[in-house]
């Protein structure tokens, strides 16, 4: 099997490893103590081969496309922050569900947004550009957003040492070891095919960061299956209104058909497994948050099937040649 079947049927994946998640936590809930313990390991091993995907050491080129630049920075960062605000007015008034969407949602992705940008016909090497800087701006700005969004006092009862120990230890230290690693093989031939390499690690590594979530919050899970379908027309609303944001910014700016499916592809997709960390160490009176969070990279994914018919022949298809 090569990665992008692999990719391509991932969404299949993570389904089948939900569903025995449940199975196991449903049958041997005595027995699912070490999926909690060896969950965290990996989901470090995880964020790792992610980040490395990210050319961070090349964050310092990325501005050399100045409108399109613009256009991702405020579309992800000041536009759709306002989408969410707005569909917050929707979302189920539980504190839990609510801070999982508030996570998730204004995120954008740093990694798969580049495949279905590719598969897309959207310009990848731009969005390769923005990819860093994306992942540099919402780590700085996430906290900020959830002080705008619930208030300082929030803030102030979400400062545990656990959300500080799971934001050092599973988004710092692993983005700092891909930044070490990536400087580490750059002007090496010898190791310049490690990134496509782990490459190949995200998705399995995934399942089994589901399949234990699954498992050991298999009664969260069952209860919360009501809130799916509400959940799931406030992700979907999310995407129908990020792509049109999409054009709406790209037109007057005058951006080419790829640049516009770039766009589209950014502020369609969603950083979901980097906020899973802060979700999974929130307090327990919370723990809908994690719901959240993956079922929306689930809706997510089914979401880009749809983007990959509509963004290049719909939204921004190339424009016709006219014969001279």
């Amino acid at each position: 099997m090569n990665r992008q079947l692999l990719e391509k049927y991932q969404v299949f994946i993570y389904l089948a490893a939900i569903g025995c998640g449940l199975m196991v936590g449903a049958a041997m809930p005595d027995r699912i103590e070490i999926l909690e313990i060896v969950l965290w390991p990996i989901l470090g091993v995880l964020l790792y081969t992610i980040f490395i995907q990210v050319p961070l050491v090349r964050v310092g080129k990325a501005f050399s496309d100045f409108r399109f630049m613009m256009a991702a920075v405020i579309g992800n960062f000041v536009l759709l922050p306002l989408v969410v605000w707005g569909l917050m007015a929707v979302v189920p008034d539980d504190p839990g569900v609510r801070l999982g969407v508030l996570l998730v949602l204004l995120m954008p992705c740093t990694d798969w947004f580049i495949s279905f940008t590719h598969l897309g016909g959207g310009d990848t090497r731009r969005a390769i550009a923005f990819s860093p800087v994306s992942l540099l701006l919402q780590i700085i700005l996430l906290p900020v957003y959830v002080w705008m969004f619930f208030g300082p006092d929030f803030m102030v009862g979400l400062a545990q040492r656990e959300m500080f120990a799971a934001f050092v230890g599973l988004i710092i230290v692993p983005l700092l070891a891909a930044v070490i690693t990536e400087a580490w093989f750059k002007n090496s031939p010898a190791r310049a095919g490690l990134p496509a390499r782990l490459a190949w690690f995200p998705v399995p590594l995934l399942a089994v960061v589901v399949f234990s979530i699954a498992a050991t919050q298999v009664g969260v899970v069952l209860d919360s299956i009501g809130l799916l379908g509400h959940l799931l027309l406030v992700f979907a609303a999310f995407l129908v209104i990020a792509a049109l944001l999409a054009l709406v910014l790209a037109r007057p700016l005058g951006l080419p058909a790829s640049q516009g499916r770039a766009l589209a592809f950014s502020f369609g997709t969603r950083n979901s497994f980097v906020v899973l960390p802060m979700a999974l160490a929130l307090p327990a009176s919370f723990e809908l948050a994690v719901i959240a969070v993956v079922f929306q990279s689930l809706v997510e994914l089914f979401g880009m099937a749809v983007y990959l018919w509509w963004v290049p022949r719909r939204l921004f298809p190339q424009p016709r040649e006219h014969p001279v």
